[in-house]
């Protein structure tokens, strides 16, 4: 069922989510879905046919703080309440608000930049360690910078395939029998 709740939503743009369950058809049922996180959310849900439609125009969700949330969307019939789902989403902030000088990459992504910063900048320093008034200083080896780059690549690369819906298990392979 969690793949009716999208996984990011957006602050500033509309949300509107179709759900058709067949144990908690409209309009005798209705759907709420809750979250909880930097703020609170609540939203019901519409009937649809017999599909359920939650809904929020781009107005109301530009008020929303952006951050990590976790969802539980309910059937209610009365008095009656069941639980269809629950899990995490992340709301992005809405960017056409946001102040200039803003750094929208991903933690691996700026990491990743200060390690290559760091791999350059050491090209022109051969100590590994030096001591100066009894105070020492050792730096990474080149060989933990380059293994630590490798995996924040290997992070920043799995961001960007989910991101464009691709497979996060790597390249496909096709087979003909």
């Amino acid at each position: 069922m969690a793949g009716n709740i999208p996984g990011t939503i957006y602050a500033g743009v509309t949300l509107s989510i179709s759900i058709t369950l067949t144990a908690y058809r409209a309009p005798e049922w209705s759907l709420a879905l809750y979250l909880r996180g930097p703020a609170q959310i609540d939203l019901t849900s519409t009937a649809s046919g017999s599909s359920h439609l939650i809904a929020a125009d781009a107005a109301m969700t530009s008020s929303w703080a952006p951050g990590a949330y976790w969802w539980s969307l309910r059937a209610v019939q009365g008095a009656e309440v069941a639980l269809v789902d629950e899990g995490q989403l992340t709301l992005e902030a809405d960017l056409s608000v946001i102040a200039s000088g803003h750094d929208g990459r991903s933690h691996a992504e700026r990491v990743l930049v200060a390690i290559e910063a760091v791999i350059e900048g050491r090209a022109t320093k051969d100590q590994q360690a030096y001591q100066i008034n009894g105070r020492s200083i050792t730096r990474m080896t080149v060989a933990d910078l380059l293994l630590l780059r490798s995996r924040y690549r290997d992070e920043v690369r799995r961001q960007k395939a989910a991101r464009h819906g691709q497979s996060l298990l790597g390249r496909q392979i096709l087979a003909r029998f």
